[in-house]
């Protein structure tokens, strides 16, 4: 069995943080979500096909032609027309049955193992309180027998969450397939042809873990997901005097300095240094390279290579991207005064983003000024600067 794995979207509302790299290759826990979707797949498939596109010579570099000991092989899209025609650019190599996985979802193994087993096509199905803003799944005998995109009125709470097993049939759907009004090919409506065909789609009920990163905000809802279950490593240096409590990583390389104190689960990749005096807490990633300095404190926050936080500063809720510098005494705030849920801008439109904490998005290579104060939901470009001392309320790009 192969595993198509479609990575070869913009990501467009993650950015900026996919401004400079692929959506699957952002961080979460100790791996990328891409490294995180095969690491799932290994000892159920033959071969990995990753359907890339955006910046693929990043994903071929990090990923190469052999992962964890499976088969890599690549195919390219080079136009980005739906998940349908996604999964069509493997039709020359694939013969048999196969997973379809985005690069950019959460979900545990056993869901995977359950679609490596079914017979013939499956999809995979949870329920959600609120399923409008899904595809909503209607089933009979155990298999689908409707689909409803994103419905006003949905029948059922149970929503696709996006993966499935095929047989090759599929992509004689997927042939058959028009363009849909929002001028894509979509693979809910090559399954829905295969059900007119008279094939059998089973459901494979699903109550893991399940989150689509598709905004910056999920990033952190996937690593506390991903950090879920973390056991303690300590192949770094903890000096003594470090205060560590809870699943903590240190991986060989990184240094914790006397004085810090740690609140796990929190992952600290090689070659970072934290401390002295530093509070790290909550479901975080400190990234290669990254220095957390004296008087700082992270809390359930990522933070990107060779990003620095130097001194007297706080980041809470937050996604900073790589080499980018925070200067002494900046802060981050990541609760709205009138405790409704914060609001980040997410491509021109204002988006509630359900979560009561929530600080800042920042992208690569941007630097804040001392004594910079960053309001709860603001975007900070690549390459964005502020001034020494400024109250920043508005994104800036």
């Amino acid at each position: 069995m192969d595993a198509v794995v479609i990575a070869a979207g913009r990501g467009t509302r993650m950015r900026p943080l996919t401004e400079t790299r692929p959506k699957p290759l952002l961080p979460v826990g100790e791996a990328s979500l891409l490294e995180r979707t095969l690491s799932q797949c290994v000892g159920l498939v033959d071969r990995f096909v990753i359907v890339v596109g955006y910046r693929d010579d990043m994903i071929r570099g990090r990923i190469g032609d052999n992962y964890e000991g499976v088969p890599v092989e690549y195919v390219k899209q080079t136009e980005r027309l739906g998940t349908a025609h996604a999964v069509e650019q493997a039709a020359d190599i694939v013969s048999d049955s196969f997973l379809v996985l985005n690069g950019d979802v959460v979900c545990d193994k056993p869901l995977l193992r359950q679609l490596a087993d079914a017979d013939g096509h499956a999809m995979a199905t949870t329920t959600v309180s609120d399923p409008t803003s899904y595809g909503v799944v209607e089933t009979e005998a155990g298999a689908v027998s409707a689909l409803y995109e994103k419905p006003d009125d949905p029948p059922t709470d149970r929503i696709n969450v996006g993966i499935y097993a095929f047989e090759p049939s599929v992509f004689e759907a997927i042939a058959a397939t028009a363009e849909s009004p929002r001028g894509e090919y979509e693979l809910t409506d090559a399954i829905e042809r295969l059900i007119d065909a008279g094939e059998r789609v089973t459901t494979v009920d699903y109550d893991g873990a399940w989150i689509d990163v598709g905004r910056p905000w999920e990033l952190l809802e996937a690593t506390t997901a991903t950090l879920d279950g973390l056991e303690t490593r300590l192949a770094g240096t903890v000096e003594e005097g470090a205060h560590l409590h809870g699943p903590v990583v240190v991986q060989e390389g990184a240094r914790v300095r006397s004085g810090a104190y740690i609140e796990g689960p929190v992952v600290i990749h090689k070659g970072a240094d934290v401390g002295p005096n530093a509070y790290v807490r909550g479901a975080t990633v400190i990234g290669p390279d990254v220095r957390v300095g004296n008087g700082v404190e992270i809390k359930n926050s990522v933070l990107m290579a060779h990003t620095a936080v130097g001194h007297l500063s706080y980041v809470g809720d937050s996604v900073l991207g790589a080499d980018v510098n925070v200067g002494a005494g900046t802060m981050v705030a990541n609760l709205r005064h009138d405790d409704e849920s914060v609001r980040v801008t997410v491509k021109g439109d204002r988006v509630d983003t359900g979560r009561r904490k929530l600080g800042v998005i920042v992208g690569d290579r941007a630097k804040t000024g001392i004594n910079t104060s960053l309001n709860a939901g603001v975007v900070l470009g690549v390459d964005a600067r502020t001034a020494p001392g400024e109250t920043v309320t508005r994104d800036r790009r």
